[in-house]
């Protein structure tokens, strides 16, 4: 699902109401929107205004091309697999959630992984409420690629936003033909204990896995995300990414 414009928006809002509820009138106001991105739709009805409050949470995906970064977006987003690979240079997906009765924007914001986008790649970074940082679990070098690059790279622009190592491709993990790949070069598929050493190591908020494939683990991805950005450490309190 694409970023949905004004009018998918209130067409989408729409679908989350009572159906006998007629839209009077739509009012942004940006003058009135906080640091959190919240707006109101008002809506009139028989028993008068209805007010629905949106706050969005930015979720950036970060990790080594190939990976799975924009699969994984695509599968929670719409429920399919895409068939083949297209390296992504930039893109961004908008889903609804609801978080203890309250209807929440979750963006989420694809980027490219290849080094010739090192410089283009931080432009998506403002205003981020969490990071998802990718590697494939029979991919060992996007791994090491974790702590030399992906978290140097996000601390370096957004310090104090928290992240999530998230791990890919695990239905691929005991594929024979990657097991056996792998020992051709004295690898091995990355266990979830070896993940969970490299999160807590990092300081990232958790540890998680999936497969966009089958879906395991996937959901957990995001509901994991949105907590991290909802309810970040006591002890450190963080902030969105600004960059200056």
């Amino acid at each position: 699902m694409k970023c949905l414009d004004l009018k998918q928006q209130l067409q989408h809002y729409e679908k989350l109401l009572d159906k006998d509820m007629l839209w009077s009138k739509l009012e942004i106001d940006p003058a009135t929107m906080g640091d959190q991105g919240i707006y109101a739709c008002v809506a009139n009805n028989e028993h008068g205004i209805f007010e629905v409050k949106m706050q969005t949470i930015k979720c950036v995906v970060v990790g080594d091309g190939a990976v799975g970064k924009t699969c994984l977006l695509i599968s929670y987003t719409t429920n399919k697999f895409p068939s083949e690979y297209v390296p992504t240079v930039f893109d961004n997906y908008a889903v609804t959630v609801m978080i203890g009765g309250e209807p929440y924007t979750l963006g989420l914001f694809d980027t490219a992984g290849q080094e010739d986008y090192d410089r283009l790649r931080p432009l998506s970074y403002p205003q981020t409420d969490v990071f998802l940082v990718c590697f494939s679990v029979v991919a060992p070098s996007s791994f090491e690629n974790v702590k030399e690059k992906w978290v140097p790279e996000i601390a370096h622009h957004c310090m104090k936003t928290p992240f999530l190592l998230v791990g890919t491709q695990i239905d691929l993990r005991d594929d024979p033909s990657y097991i056996e790949k792998l020992a051709k070069i004295k690898q091995r598929p990355i266990t979830f204990e070896v993940g969970e050493k490299l999160a807590k190591e990092l300081k990232a908020v958790k540890y998680v896995e999936c497969s966009a494939l089958t879906q395991k683990g996937l959901k957990n991805v995001f509901d994991e995300a949105i907590l991290a950005a909802l309810e970040p450490p006591a002890q450190e309190k963080k902030k969105k990414c600004t960059i200056l």
